[in-house]
């Protein structure tokens, strides 16, 4: 089975060209909502992260924006979160692969916001990059609930540069022309995986 890395910086429509590729019948696993779920009421990250960031424990779950505000201009409360959730993310990512496997997927695509920054692409057949032109990424981002221009730089701070992701890819779908563009993309890049 072909393991395909789907990176892409804030606001690049990463989500939906995972999205894209599930409609194509590919398995997707998504990082961001193995987190989510881990972060809710009996999520296995409750008690570790709770004990590590009181902060952020509220009726029972971890309130992502209360442990966003402790972490973000913290790298080494970053690297304690990391050390806590990482291994329970890959062990829902090793889980949802034997199952790929079983089920007899071809490829499975595995959708890592961080995939550069922490060396994954390493473990992939090919890594395909979701990008927009940099004025779509902003206008995305800041269309969001809750986010502010400061608040975005902080984040792209801790990211790779997109054309840095883009020139380490194998395959770059451009998220800025329309849906109907990108999912032709997609729709190639699976054509040459399977080729």
């Amino acid at each position: 089975m072909k393991l395909i890395g789907l990176t892409g910086s804030i606001g690049m429509g990463k989500s939906t060209t995972a999205a894209m590729f599930r409609d194509l019948g590919i398995p997707v696993h998504d990082a961001d909502a193995v987190v989510h779920e881990l972060y809710e009421h009996g999520g296995a990250a409750v008690g570790p992260v709770g004990a590590a960031f009181p902060a952020a424990l509220r009726d029972g779950r971890i309130d992502r924006e209360a442990l966003r505000a402790e972490v973000l201009h913290d790298a080494a409360a970053l690297t304690r979160l990391n050390a806590i959730v990482h291994p329970l993310v890959r062990a829902a990512r090793d889980r949802f692969l034997a199952e790929a496997e079983a089920a007899g997927a071809e490829m499975a695509v595995l959708d890592v916001p961080l995939l550069f920054e922490t060396g994954g692409h390493a473990e992939m057949d090919a890594v395909v990059v979701a990008s927009a032109p940099a004025e779509v990424q902003r206008a995305r981002v800041l269309a969001r609930p809750g986010m502010t221009p400061g608040r975005l730089d902080a984040i792209l701070a801790r990211q790779m540069p997109d054309a840095e992701k883009r020139a380490r890819a194998d395959f770059v779908v451009e998220t800025g022309a329309g849906l109907e563009a990108a999912r032709a993309q997609v729709a190639e890049v699976v054509r040459k995986l399977r080729g």
